[in-house]
């Protein structure tokens, strides 16, 4: 049986030219806002560029412009053959120190962990220098696989210093990291972390899902606690459609 195509729908976009507000940025506002109120659901297709440009008078490149904001944000997800369309659920990384497994239960869902790699005495020079250690220094290391919703959202590998051998599959299966953390005294206060983006490497295209061409958001960091010392360090990857930072920035 074939399925008639879902129809774009024409939001009501209402444009104040008299407004000092750019009107790229007025735009940018309302499509926000009709994904973030469950107007546009997720999977739904947008409006063609050009249709709405000439709907709503506005040259092309303001409209781009709007809608590239949204894309850049996570919002709105481009692909070749299927036009743009409203992303999935996308997890925001706030400015404050949790782990994904805690922000997926903030969200109300329910976050799950396979664990790829576990080893109780690893040896990696960056992780060791990261968290503060000789070189040599016997690290516990895992890599996990979180999904939600049966997507997979992000590849996360860590390393925590000696003492941490007792770990088990079992833990980091049913637990978040932070939260075993805390459970033993080592609570992640600060965190110092880079966030960027790169193409992903084959086994992250396969483990996460993607397209190829598809980009891949990284974090690295590492944790601190209360005394300034590391109590983890990590590298993660996530899929770009499915996973956002917010960061708030002050003024000196």
């Amino acid at each position: 049986m074939t399925y008639p195509a879902r129809v774009a729908r024409q939001l009501p976009i209402l444009i104040d030219r008299s407004s000092p507000v750019p009107l790229y940025h007025q735009l940018a506002q309302q499509l926000t806002a009709a994904v973030e109120n469950g107007t546009l659901q997720p999977g739904d297709p947008f409006e063609n560029e050009l249709a709405l440009a000439d709907r709503l008078d506005l040259s092309r490149p303001t409209v781009r412009r709007a809608i590239a904001e949204l894309v850049a944000r996570g919002l709105l997800v481009r692909r070749r053959g299927t036009g743009t369309t409203v992303a999935n659920k996308v997890i925001h990384r706030r400015d404050v120190l949790t782990s994904l497994y805690e922000e997926l239960q903030r969200d109300g869902r329910s976050p799950v962990t396979e664990v790829l790699e576990f080893e109780s005495a690893a040896h990696d020079d960056v992780a060791a220098r990261a968290l503060g250690l000789p070189d040599d220094t016997a690290l516990t290391y895992f890599q996990r696989l979180r999904s939600a919703d049966a997507v997979a959202v992000s590849l996360m590998r860590n390393w925590l210093p000696p003492g941490w051998s007792d770990l088990t599959r079992e833990d980091l299966t049913t637990h978040g990291l932070y939260a075993l953390l805390r459970e033993r005294g080592a609570r992640p206060i600060v965190a110092k972390q880079t966030i960027g983006a790169r193409r992903p490497t084959a086994a992250e295209r396969k483990l996460l899902g993607l397209d190829k061409g598809d980009p891949v958001l990284t974090m690295q960091r590492t944790a601190y606690d209360g005394n300034g010392t590391a109590v983890e360090f990590g590298r993660h990857s996530y899929r770009c459609d499915r996973y956002a930072f917010d960061i708030t920035v002050h003024e000196r």
